[in-house]
Parts: structure tokens; sequence; C-alpha cells
């Protein structure tokens, strides 16, 4: 039991956990590749730190097998479970409509009353379809808002939804990946920052989009010469102790041309509020009213609203890209459509832990925090991946979830690895990283024209310097003969 106490510690003493401990689940028995043991020894990774699993997705053993069902930090894998749940649960062409309603008199083009926004927990709420959104709302006769903005994200559980939003996984508040789920969510809750450098003027210009109005925005940003390199840990962003000056500072090489910085600012609603007034007064119309949160009242009414991107187009984001908060709205949207309002994570837990045992599918060392794999104590094991993707190479929904999952050398997550030796456009694979956890999981088909499932772990104080192997192994596969 040592080594199972020391699984459900915080990551870095999990990696530590991991190699030294004595493994308390038998294996079968297997190999892995000369290439990929060399490539272990080089990053000083031992193979007790890894679990790995290859099979052909029409069989039923597989042909590798280390450490297959040992629990395992399976950082962004976690996805994995999260979307092909929700394909089957609501299917590829659920949406999610989030509604305006206003409460009181319309006339001569001013509402007497109050203008509530209600969310449905739309993952793929962005800037341009709230735009849209608000010209319905000016296009049908509203130009002065004499009463409040409201917002109703009660859809998700309030409290708990803020105290995620609380939780980050590391010491980055700013950083998208830690924006946390809501009901009402906006645009990813981020500012989308266009740096445009000049070489031959040696200028800088920087776009930010959106502007809230309840955010100062300070850019200090200079061009600087110099190699392009990792152009984003030359920049800083500083949020005020109250969080409304937000000072972006640093240099950034006028060689490294046209990139994007994305940061997560303010709390929902604060953030809501900024753009809404933003767009509003871009849109010609008025506001005098303050921000408030309660539940559209019965008596309100109807007025506009926009449909999202059906649930496949966003299960293609969230895996593409890894996106975290998309994710996590999927996780709860579960619950949510499943009859629990408020949608609580439990919720959620226990949906996906019905829907694995009416797939058949037991395991017993699943854990689960928030569907996304942004968590230190989310556990599942290889083997329960495996089987997770060949239930879903199996599926009616297979094109769907398939399509989802980066294409190596291609796209995605996986765009920049794996482009030469053949493998290019052969291998569906979603990855995953954390500090100290590295991971890998999809479909290969090999030269033979053979699809095979790979899943490939590692929870190690080294995993960073993990690539090689797991690059090596899906190598192997693609080239494997028999």
């Amino acid at each position: 039991m040592r080594s199972l106490r020391c699984l459900v510690q915080p990551l870095s003493i999990v990696a530590l956990c991991l190699w030294t401990a004595t493994p308390t689940f038998a294996q079968p028995a297997g190999y892995l590749p000369a290439t990929v043991t060399q490539a272990l020894k080089n990053a000083k990774i031992p193979e007790s730190a890894i679990a790995v699993v290859v099979q052909n997705t029409t069989g039923t053993t597989p042909y590798v097998a280390i450490n297959a069902d040992r629990p395992m930090n399976p950082a962004s894998l976690m996805k994995l479970l999260t979307t092909y749940a929700a394909l089957d649960l609501l299917g590829p062409s659920y949406t999610w409509t989030t509604e305006v309603w206003i409460n009181g008199a319309l006339k001569n083009g001013v509402l007497d009353g109050d203008l509530v926004l209600k969310g449905s927990g739309d993952p793929k709420l962005t800037f341009e379809q709230f735009w849209l959104l608000l010209r319905q709302v000016r296009e049908l006769g509203v130009r002065e808002i004499r009463g409040d903005l409201v917002l109703d994200r009660s859809l998700f559980e309030i409290a708990a939804a803020n105290a995620e939003n609380d939780k980050i996984i590391d010491d980055q508040p700013l950083r998208p990946y830690n924006v946390g789920p809501d009901a009402l969510l906006l645009n990813f809750k981020t500012l989308r920052i266009r740096l445009i450098g000049d070489t031959v003027k040696n200028t800088l210009d920087s776009l930010i989009e959106p502007q809230p109005t309840n955010l100062d925005i300070i850019n200090l940003i200079k061009p600087t010469g110099g190699d392009c390199g990792n152009w984003k840990e030359s920049l800083r962003a500083d949020l005020s102790q109250h969080g409304d000056r937000l000072i972006l500072s640093g240099n950034y090489p006028t060689v490294c041309g046209r990139n994007i910085w994305n940061l997560g600012v303010l709390t929902h609603p604060k953030y809501v509020d900024g753009v809404f007034r933003q767009l509003w007064q871009e849109l010609g119309g008025t506001i005098n009213g303050a921000l408030r949160e309660a539940p559209a009242p019965i008596e309100a009414r109807l007025l506009a609203s926009i449909e999202s991107p059906t649930l496949a187009e966003v299960v293609h984001d969230t895996n593409k890209y890894s996106n975290n908060v998309m994710a996590r709205q999927l996780f709860l949207t579960l619950a949510a459509a499943k009859g629990s309002r408020p949608a609580r994570t439990a919720d959620a837990e226990a949906v996906l832990r019905t829907w694995l045992a009416q797939k058949d599918m037991h395991f017993p060392e699943l854990q689960l925090e928030n569907g996304s794999g942004l968590s230190r104590h989310e556990r599942i094991a290889a083997a329960s991946l495996a089987r997770l993707l060949v239930s879903a190479w199996k599926s009616p929904l297979m094109p769907e979830f398939i399509a989802s999952l980066p294409l190596a050398g291609v796209d995605g997550t996986m765009k920049k690895r794996l482009r030469q030796n053949g493998l290019a456009g052969q291998a569906h694979i979603k990855t995953g990283s954390l500090e100290g956890v590295k991971a890998i999981a999809g479909y290969v088909l090999d030269h033979n024209g053979n699809w095979q499932t790979v899943v490939f772990i590692v929870n190690h104080p080294n995993a960073a310097a993990a690539q090689d192997a797991q690059d090596a192994l899906l190598q192997w596969v693609y080239e494997r003969s028999g």
C-alpha cells in the first residue's frame, strides 16, 4: 500500500514516489523498443516512472504494456474522457444558447429597466460572437438602458465556480490555461495582444482586443534587436492589487514579426461588464446602471439570443489546442444537461462514472477533479486510456472524435513534432503536459495500413525531457512490421 499512499500526494512528491516505490499492480509482459529505452536513459527517466500501452485498435491484447494498470497523472489526456463522453451523451450537434432578457418597458429605444445576460455554459462565446449578440439588441430597438446590467450565472454553482477560479495550477495567474469555468464565460476571459514587429523601422505595434472599460491598460513594451527565441519570456504583465490596472512591459525582438500574447484578466463578472460596456458604447448605446448578479426575473422577457458552434466543433478546438477552460465547461455541461441545476463538479463526475459503467469500462483507479487534466490530483491508468480509445474507435462517433485530435506534424499541439520520417499526417495524438508530467495518447496508422492505439505517460521530475522517447515510440509503431 505504500505506493498507493504516494500517488495521492502533490505532484512534486508523486513523481518521486512513482519511481522509488514498488508497484502494487501486476503488469502484463511487454518490452520497450531500444530507441525508446535509450531516449529515456538520455533523459534520466527510469522505466518505473512511465506507463505505456500499444495495441491494435481491433485487438484486445496489448503488445507493449509497461506499468499499464498504475494510476498516473495524465495531464491533458484526461480531456479524452471528457470529450468522448460529451460527444456520446450530448451528441455532436449539441449547442449552447446565450440569451438577453429585458426587465422593464421598452419604448422609443429606451429600456426603463434592466438588461439581463443569461449564460448557458457556452465554451466558445467569443468577442466576435458577443458583438453579434449585442448588435441584435441594438437592431431590436434598444438604445438606452436606464437600469442595471444583470448577469445570470446561475446554471453553474456560483460559489463553486468562484472557488475554482481562485485555484490555479501554478504561480502564473494571468496565463490563459488558469482561467476557470463559468456559466457566462466570455472570450475565454482573455485579452488578445497582437504584437507586430518591423525590423526595417525597428518599431513595434501592439493591438489589444478587447479593451474592457473597467481596465486601465498601460503598454510599455519596447522593440528590441536580437534573436526571437522564447519571446514570451521577455514580456511581463502586472495586474494591480484591485485588478483595475494592467501594466505590460519588457522587450519584444522585432525579428519575431507577428505573434499573439493572451492574458487572462479580471473576474468573470467584471470581464463581462467591461467588455459589454466597450461594445455597447461602440454600437451607439448607453447604460446608466451598475453591474449586478441575479437570476433572470420571472417577469423578464426574452429579447435576443445567439447559438454556439456545435459540440463537434467545440470538441475539435478543445483537443486540438488542449483548451483547459473549454474542457471544464464541457465537464459541467454534462451535469447541467442531466438536470443538475446548478451544476457542480461532483455532479459531472457522477455522470461520467455512470456513463463509463454503461459502456462496461470500469476504471477503479480513476480520480477526477475538473475533467481537463489541469490538476495535481486527477489520475487514470494507461490501460484505461487505451480501453477508452478502443471504445471510441468502435463508436459511431469515431470520425468526430478522431478528427479532434492533433495531427502529427500538421496542426494543434503536434504541429511542430514528427514532420519527417514519414510519420507526418499519419498519427492523431492528444498531448498533455504539466510540471513533472509528459503524456501522449491516440492513434497511429502504421506503414502497413493498420491503426494502432498508443498511450505513453511519464510522471517524473525530468518529464519535460521525455518528448524524444515518446516520439521514438510513435516512430517505432509506425515502422513496426507484424
